[in-house]
């Protein structure tokens, strides 16, 4: 962690999420900002991926045009009952810690389809040959399903980085929990979608993040960027603009939807890549 640098974090939002996600990283690379020259990079859920993508050198523009190509697609198979045991755990509570484990204890009981063999397959395809912790600082979310914390996997840990980032892609109730270090993991964004809280003590904070508001009682991506900005970080936060928002349409696991999410994505960074480049490079609060 440092004073004086700089932090690129990555929200989670499914497929399209993760494609608009792409599209903003093309852009704002395109515009001379170079986001994936950060000192850390923070990843959840589909931005672990593109996060561990980046943080091993494939580089933004590949990222995009395999969103527009549909070459890293994934089918996510969610069901009504699904979607409602979902909802039923974590709009049980209005108090954030009961609603997350509330959350965690039905992701533990819950009989899924896909079993984690299956899933860190999955994710291993997703990753396109980045298989191992890269030299440059990565750090990935997830929560523990018991206890409701936000942990972080890293290099030097006791997690493998296809099984770390298989952990924060562990949506609750369509993929089983993550065992990893003795506990069991669930998606990195079910209690907070992009975790800015663990880019404290950077001076520059710039934070992508496709869904703004996890479900439930929890703090939005621009609550957290306030609390970093109120500690004297310099935060940079895109969420989908409304343009973004129709191109992506409510379902984000709607592959059909990708190519459109992506060009949106790059079309907003460049329209707010001036402002981007004020935080960024230090010029900005």
């Amino acid at each position: 962690m440092s004073e004086n640098g700089t932090a690129l974090v990555l929200g989670g939002g499914g497929p399209v999420g993760g494609a608009w996600l792409t599209g903003v990283l093309a852009g704002l690379t395109d515009a001379g900002i170079d986001p994936d020259r950060a000192d850390v990079v923070i990843g959840t859920s589909a931005g672990a991926i593109f996060g561990t993508r980046l943080a091993c050198g494939q580089p933004p523009r590949e990222l995009y045009e395999r969103q527009l190509s549909g070459a890293d697609g994934i089918h996510l198979n969610v069901t009504t009952l699904q979607t409602l045991r979902f909802l039923w755990a974590v709009l049980g509570s209005r108090d954030p810690e009961q609603s997350i484990r509330r959350l965690g204890r039905a992701a533990l009981t819950a009989r899924t389809a896909t079993p984690a063999t299956e899933m860190t397959s999955a994710v291993r395809q997703l990753l396109r040959g980045a298989t191992e912790w890269p030299t440059r600082a990565l750090r990935i979310a997830a929560v523990d399903a018991r206890t409701g914390e936000v942990g972080a996997f890293e290099a030097g840990g006791k997690a493998g980085l296809v099984e770390a980032v298989a952990a924060s892609c562990a949506v609750p109730l369509i993929w089983p929990p993550m065992e990893l270090a003795g506990r069991h993991w669930i998606d990195g964004g079910s209690r907070t979608t992009a975790n800015l809280q663990l880019a404290r003590g950077y001076a520059r904070v710039l934070a992508i993040a496709p869904v703004p508001t996890a479900v439930g009682p929890h703090p939005s991506a621009a609550h957290q960027a306030a609390d970093l900005t109120a500690e004297g970080t310099a935060v940079s936060l895109l969420t989908p603009d409304p343009t973004a928002r129709r191109a992506m349409g409510r379902n984000m696991t709607a592959n059909s939807h990708v190519p459109a999410a992506a060009r949106a994505g790059y079309t907003q960074a460049t329209a707010v890549a001036e402002s981007v480049a004020e935080v960024w490079h230090g010029s900005g609060r």
